[in-house]
């Protein structure tokens, strides 16, 4: 604990306490790889954090949003483990988390702080999820502690569906 007098303020002595910075914004980078199919279809990827005995949270969902007649939705229950954990009871098209599938490549995505308000401390998991039509599905979890402090970075990597995957915390 620090003692500072705040003199140019004119305010009286005040007790400040030095706390270390907490981190801003979530960097998540996800590789989707190329898959050498005769017909390839874009995979549906959820990632939600779940941990510390608090309800899973979805961050986001790429899916085939603007299908018509909302025929996309019908399968999103295809991503079992978000499915069951939040996204059954989630009413989509959710803004600032539903988003259209992606290509093969090295996808980012960054979270703002705004999106862990009220999130306890202790230990979580970023849970990255994937389910392609003619395709095969897996999930990956990436664990980290929060509050995060700038600069720490996670990373983990799939076998099939998934590639490598980084958590990066500025």
């Amino acid at each position: 604990m620090y003692r500072y007098r705040l003199i140019m303020t004119g305010l009286p002595a005040t007790a400040l306490i030095a706390v270390p910075a907490a981190a801003q914004t979530m960097d998540v980078q996800v590789t989707i790889p190329r898959m050498s199919t005769a017909e390839y279809h874009a995979p549906y990827v959820a990632m939600w954090m779940d941990g510390a005995g608090q309800p899973a949270r979805t961050l986001s969902i790429w899916y085939d949003y603007d299908n018509k007649e909302a025929g996309g939705k019908k399968w999103l229950a295809e991503v079992r483990g978000w499915w069951r954990a939040s996204g059954r009871s989630l009413s989509l098209p959710a803004n600032g988390v539903s988003g259209a599938t992606r290509p093969p490549g090295v996808q980012k995505i960054s979270f703002p702080a705004a999106k862990f308000a009220g999130l306890k401390p202790g230990a979580y998991n970023l849970v990255i999820e994937t389910a392609r039509e003619d395709g095969g599905r897996e999930a990956v979890r990436v664990p980290f502690s929060w509050p995060a402090k700038p600069g720490q970075r996670f990373t983990a990597a799939g076998k099939s569906e998934l590639g490598a995957i980084s958590v990066t915390f500025r």
